[in-house]
């Protein structure tokens, strides 16, 4: 049995829990946007988020309504923020399915993401969900600055190993800590436990991130050639940084041109995916990788054993040994 499965059977009575607060507050009374929202809604994806949330108030207390509402929460700001990304990105699929501005235009994508934050911050002020409501309003904050610090290398390349740690830590690893924060929070976990808990998922959640950079270097589809996505998107990360510090000064001006003048060229992408394979890049990210799945395991080792915490335990070593 896999180890989302596995999981979907420990929390299977939260999480039903969850999706009747979550499927509540994708309703409006604007048929139009009910017809989107319900679109959205078919394609929830493996419910990660969810299972964070349950499992780290498991982890401290007992679970009650309000975790379930923190869960919503969490999911309503990603499903809002994926709705959005697709319109900047100008991405016709999420998900092998179509987009929502594919199938309904920028407008109604843009507006339809507004709705879900804003139902969500409902769910909260309505239940005076205040601490749960600071913490994810904090992490929406930090999400923003990523994509914008990341926005603002991209235009020079110049992104260091410092820079790359800062903007996945806000990008990626924020939201996966706010999971763990309002887990603990739910359940009225002291601020020390709060904050553990919040340094777990983000050390998670940045082991999670360097495992997706990899994914775009290595040869595992059905005809061994990488995707080089991230090349093509003018995005530097964790094995191509390596690939640069380590190349001699001709050989990094002629990466960078590739990435910066020939992102387009499938050839020229593929020479330098070929380039950072050889030079170990994708050996040092993974050794980052498990540097930060052990810092992680750290944490998780102050509490006290329990099923709940060998099931963190396994979604965190299923994040750097997952396939996909």
């Amino acid at each position: 049995m896999s180890v989302n499965k596995e999981l979907k059977e420990l929390l299977s009575s939260d999480l039903e829990t969850f999706n009747s607060v979550f499927k509540s507050a994708m309703q409006s009374n604007i048929k139009l946007l009910d017809f989107v929202l319900r679109y959205i809604h078919k394609q929830k994806g493996k419910q990660m988020r969810p299972m964070f949330v349950f499992l780290s108030a498991h982890l401290v207390g007992e679970v009650t309504e309000a975790t379930a509402r923190a869960a919503s929460l969490i999911e309503l700001l990603h499903t809002a923020t994926l709705v959005h990304d697709d319109v900047v990105d100008d991405a016709d699929k999420r998900r092998n399915l179509f987009s929502v501005n594919a199938l309904w235009k920028n407008k109604i994508a843009v507006l339809a993401g507004d709705f879900l934050l804003s139902k969500g911050l409902s769910l909260a002020m309505v239940h005076k969900d205040y601490e749960v409501l600071e913490i994810v309003s904090e992490a929406t904050r930090e999400m923003a600055e990523g994509e914008l610090l990341q926005i603002e290398k991209a235009r020079r390349l110049d992104i260091k190993e410092e820079i790359y740690y800062e903007i996945i830590r806000k990008k990626t690893a924020t939201l996966i800590a706010s999971c763990c924060a309002v887990g603990a929070q739910s359940v009225h976990a002291d601020l020390e436990t709060v904050e553990k808990l919040r340094q777990f998922g983000e050390y998670v959640g940045i082991a999670f991130q360097i495992k997706d950079d990899i994914f775009d270097f290595e040869k595992t589809n059905a005809i061994g050639k990488p995707q080089g996505i991230d090349i093509k998107e003018q995005k530097m990360t964790l094995p191509l940084i390596y690939m640069l510090n380590i190349s001699s000064s001709s050989e990094r001006k002629k990466a960078i041109r590739t990435v910066k003048k020939h992102h387009d060229n499938p050839e020229k992408v593929s020479d330098l995916v070929d380039q950072v394979n050889s030079s170990g890049g994708i050996q040092y990210a993974e050794k980052q990788m498990y540097k930060y799945r052990d810092k992680a395991l750290a944490v998780l080792g102050d509490f006290p054993s329990s099923k709940y915490k060998v099931a963190l335990e396994s979604l965190v070593n299923y994040t750097c040994e997952r396939k996909k």
